[in-house]
C-alpha cells in the first residue's frame, strides 16, 4: 500500500500528509492552506472540498479517497475520480457485511480493498476492541489516519476534521455536507480520540481545529 499511496502523491516519499475528517468546520485560510501545501490528502467518505468561489476551510486538494460501503456521496466524492486512489474499507466483512456496492458506483471505477488483516485487526488491537469476536471497530476517518502513520511514519502528519478528539461523548454527528447520523454501536470514539491525541504528543502529528 505505501508504494500504491506514494504513486499518488506529490511526490513519491510524501513528507508531509493530511487525513481530513467530516466534522463542519469554520473558515480558517490558515487551515486550508496547511491542507493544500500537504504532499498527500486523504479524505474521507462523503466529504466536501472548498469551492473555487467559496470560503477557505479544508482545502481543495484530494490525493486518496477513503470510504466504507455506507458511504453518502457528496458532489465531491467522484469530483476528477480518474486522479485519485479510492481504498475502500470493510471491517463489517469480518461479521456480518454483505460485499456490495451501491447502484450508483461508476462502473468505469476501480476501487483497492484494505485488507483487515493488515490494516483494521492492528488498528482494533491498539484501541483495545475486540475486532476478531465482536463486532466492532473503528471509524473509516481513524482508519484512514492509521494508514497515514503506519505507512510513513517519518511524515508530519496534518489531521484536522475529528470531532470525537474534542467531544468523546457525542452519540450523534453532524457532517460537513449538511447531514448527520448517530455515531454507530460499533464504533468506540473515546477510545479513537484518546489515540490520534497521544499521536498530537509525538511531534510528528498536528491536529488543526
Amino acid at each position: 500500500m505505501v508504494d500504491l499511496l506514494s504513486a499518488y502523491a506529490d511526490r513519491p516519499d510524501p513528507r508531509s500528509i493530511a487525513v481530513v475528517g467530516n466534522q463542519p468546520l469554520p473558515p480558517d485560510p490558515a487551515r486550508a492552506k496547511a491542507v493544500d501545501d500537504c504532499d498527500l490528502v486523504i479524505r474521507v467518505n462523503g466529504f466536501v472540498t472548498d469551492e473555487p468561489d467559496g470560503p477557505d476551510i479544508t482545502g481543495r486538494k484530494v490525493h486518496v479517497v477513503v470510504f466504507n460501503r455506507a458511504v453518502r456521496a457528496t458532489r465531491h466524492v467522484f469530483r476528477d475520480y480518474r486522479s485519485r486512489l479510492y481504498l475502500l474499507v470493510e471491517p463489517g466483512r469480518l461479521h456480518w457485511e454483505p460485499e456490495a456496492l451501491p447502484g450508483w458506483w461508476p462502473s468505469d471505477l476501480g476501487f483497492v480493498p484494505v485488507s483487515n488483516r493488515e490494516v483494521v485487526l492492528p488498528l482494533s488491537d491498539a484501541l483495545g476492541l475486540p475486532t476478531r469476536t465482536e463486532p466492532t471497530w473503528s471509524t473509516t476517518g481513524t482508519l484512514a489516519a492509521w494508514i497515514a502513520r503506519t505507512s510513513f511514519p517519518e511524515a508530519q502528519l496534518v489531521l484536522t476534521g475529528f470531532s470525537f478528539i474534542d467531544n468523546p461523548e457525542q452519540t450523534s454527528w453532524e457532517h460537513a455536507a449538511g447531514d448527520s447520523c448517530i455515531v454507530g454501536p460499533e464504533h468506540q470514539i473515546a477510545a479513537e480520540g484518546r489515540l490520534l491525541e497521544s499521536w498530537t504528543r509525538t511531534g510528528t502529528t498536528t491536529l488543526l481545529r
